[in-house]
């Protein structure tokens, strides 16, 4: 799509939102009821264009990873709007009495949504679906990494809303560029940390707000007190769905040193149990594409260069069909300090396993490094479980589980530092795009002329009062 076509799509939502600054309940519920329809009547056309897509990944995977997560926004949403989209009545100091104040909440405008390719429909449709409760119209961005999936999108969306409403722009990195320049009342962009930087410039040009949900190494801390047995399958199932390719993914397990060899053991217990097989599995996705597999393989090689100990569990897989893109999962022990397994986001079934010496030498190691995404801790022993809660700055955490807190509708979902900011899910982020207005309506009792020059005694009076008084 050429420039001056985004500029008109754009165009045309921000003359709607300005004309029609006010959204009834009864438009928003119309809108997200749109939504649910196309998700119950085309759920599965969406899943199949998904594993298209990805070569291997089951319909079920869609199913939990994405449409179910979606049907659970728009019931929750469903239910909660009408309670969000009150004003809400704030205190008003004495001085200001007796008027009143409140915040009217009204919608942003126009927002643009820049979606990734790992869950291309949840992580597409997600914040569509808050921005659209929220009252906003908009224009949505899916990855060229998934091209089907992207392309039936446009189909469902444009037969379901007019392109005022809410529309789909196909196109490659060039036209990402173009679409994050344009002056959005709000940008949503979920991706890598790298490309999230290019798109905060730019949309910083036109002074845009951002959110921006963006990826980082999320630890994973065993603790002394922990089940080995039951802390493995749950990092095992975080680590392993999608293959790895979700942003909270745990990137890497800190444990008490001696015990590398007893969670290696765990852990490919655990595999075993949930992919018996790993090639022609269709429960264990495959790659996305043959460029994001060779860089998987050459952080690999090159952590074995460095000489870390390789787990390969299921070697069979990596040499039986490689064209499948189904990479068998890896445990990786003693990576160097400064590889690039231990500094880029893996995003893949690759983990290194690190161990400390002590509770105090994992949480310097975690705060040495970028405030990551996700933080998972397992363990029985609460007071080591509250001094990681305490001294370690987060996205988000999963006690005694891995990935679950994304799915909890009342907490918010978002980044820090260099894994984003913003959070949506919930009311969050129907605030987050949401204009709260702030409204002071004078009394005619009010005695604001109180603090009106020519300055005098009366002033000093009213002055020493509110002194006191505060």
């Amino acid at each position: 799509m050429a420039g001056s076509g985004l500029a008109a799509l754009f165009d045309a939502q921000y003359r709607g939102s300005r004309t029609q600054v006010e959204v009834p309940l009864a438009l928003r519920r119309d809108r997200l009821l749109r939504m649910r329809t196309l998700l119950d009547e085309n759920g599965a056309a969406l899943a199949q264009a998904v594993q298209a897509d990805f070569g291997v990944r089951s319909p079920q995977l869609t199913e939990i990873a994405d449409l179910f997560v979606l049907r659970t926004l728009l019931s929750h949403t469903l239910k909660a709007l009408p309670k969000w989209m009150k004003p809400v009545k704030v205190r008003t100091p004495l001085y200001l009495q007796p008027s009143h104040a409140y915040l009217q909440r009204q919608p942003l405008g126009v927002v643009g949504v820049v979606s990734p390719w790992n869950y291309p429909v949840q992580l597409s449709l997600g914040p569509v679906i808050t921005a659209l409760a929220a009252g906003n119209r908009v224009m949505l961005k899916p990855s060229e990494l998934t091209p089907k999936t992207s392309a039936l999108l446009a189909e469902l969306i444009g037969k379901a809303f007019a392109a005022d409403e809410v529309c789909v722009v196909l196109g490659d990195g060039q036209l990402a560029t173009g679409f994050s320049s344009l002056p959005f009342d709000h940008l949503f962009f979920t991706g890598s940390t790298a490309v999230g930087r290019i798109v905060a410039r730019a949309a910083a040009a036109n002074l845009t707000p951002t959110t921006l949900e963006l990826g980082g190494k999320s630890p994973c801390i065993i603790d002394a007190s922990c089940d080995m047995d039951q802390a493995a399958i749950k990092i095992a199932h975080g680590k392993l769905l999608n293959a790895g390719q979700t942003c909270i993914a745990p990137d890497y397990v800190l444990l008490p040193r001696g015990s590398e060899a007893a969670f290696g053991e765990a852990f490919a217990k655990a595999v075993a149990k949930l992919f018996p097989t790993i090639a022609g599995n269709p429960d264990y996705a495959a790659i996305i594409s043959p460029g994001h597999h060779e860089r998987l393989k050459a952080l690999l090689v090159q952590a074995e260069g460095e000489g870390a100990r390789v787990q390969v569990l299921d070697p069979g897989a990596a040499a039986g069909r490689p064209e499948s893109r189904q990479m068998a999962p890896v445990l990786v022990f003693g990576a160097a300090a400064d590889s690039k397994l231990l500094n880029e986001e893996i995003f893949g079934p690759i983990l290194p396993v690190l161990p400390y010496d002590s509770l105090d030498g994992a949480i310097e190691y975690i705060n040495a490094r970028p405030r990551p995404l996700a933080l998972y801790w397992f363990g029985t022993d609460t007071t080591a479980r509250d001094a990681v809660l305490a001294r370690t700055v987060s996205g988000g955490v999963t006690v005694n589980d891995t990935l679950m807190h994304i799915a909890h509708e009342n907490l918010p979902f978002g980044g820090v530092g260099e894994s984003g900011w913003g959070s949506y899910h919930g009311e969050a982020g129907f605030l987050r795009l949401t204009q709260q207005k702030p409204v002071l309506v004078s009394s005619k009792w009010a005695r604001g002329d109180l603090f009106y020059p020519p300055y005098g005694k009366r002033f000093d009076q009213v002055m020493g009062l509110l002194k006191r008084w505060l």
